[in-house]
């Protein structure tokens, strides 16, 4: 006799590739009904079920510590280059300002033109502005290949393509780093100017 597969097995193979959200209507709206037999799943193989239903999205991630060596790793984590960390740090601050004004959709959407020109205060030392563009549009599309961004829709001039900052975004960067970060930039800027 074969033996019976668990309902929330396409779930569970979504979620090992990544982050599930919202959008994604029909798997989102089977996590929600298989949450709890998942949930215990996952414990049973040493994972976590990481669930933001008002911001929609969800992911796993490793419950034992990750510094245990002898551990299996099941998903995936790539460390972020300096700069990569930066530009997310900035677009989690675009969220946050979006999220404290008077919203009318749900999902933040941002042209290339927008992020690059909120983002150019944090990049202006020692470079020339085109090289500085360019890592900038390099930054955008890392946080593409990361997940944190995502196209919406195609457009001819590359400047007014729009982009969609993913509420994930929160989970990598809280609102304690956030502010951590603000602070760091905010001193690194007062001493640029002090030798300037």
């Amino acid at each position: 006799m074969a033996e019976k597969i668990h309902s929330f097995t396409p779930v569970f193979i979504k979620l090992l590739k990544g982050p599930v959200e919202y959008l994604d209507k029909n798997v989102w709206e089977k996590l929600l009904q298989y949450k709890t037999e998942l949930i215990v799943f996952l414990q049973g193989v040493g994972l976590t079920l990481v669930l933001d239903e008002q911001d929609g999205y969800a992911y796993i991630k490793h419950a034992v510590s990750e510094e245990d060596a002898t551990s299996v790793s099941w998903v995936q984590r790539r460390a972020l280059a300096y700069d990569e960390s930066v530009m997310l740090v900035l677009l989690r601050d675009m969220m946050a300002e979006f999220e404290v004004g008077e919203a009318t959709q749900r999902e933040l959407i941002k042209k290339r033109r927008e992020i690059k020109e909120y983002a150019e205060l944090f990049f202006k030392e020692n470079a020339s502005r085109v090289k500085m563009l360019k890592d900038i549009d390099r930054l955008i599309e890392r946080a593409v290949e990361n997940g944190f961004l995502e196209r919406s829709g195609v457009h001819e001039v590359p400047d007014e393509q729009k982009f969609r900052i993913k509420k994930l975004i929160k989970a990598r960067v809280d609102s304690e780093v956030l502010e951590d970060f603000k602070q760091q930039l905010t001193a690194h800027a007062a001493k640029r100017i002090q030798h300037g």
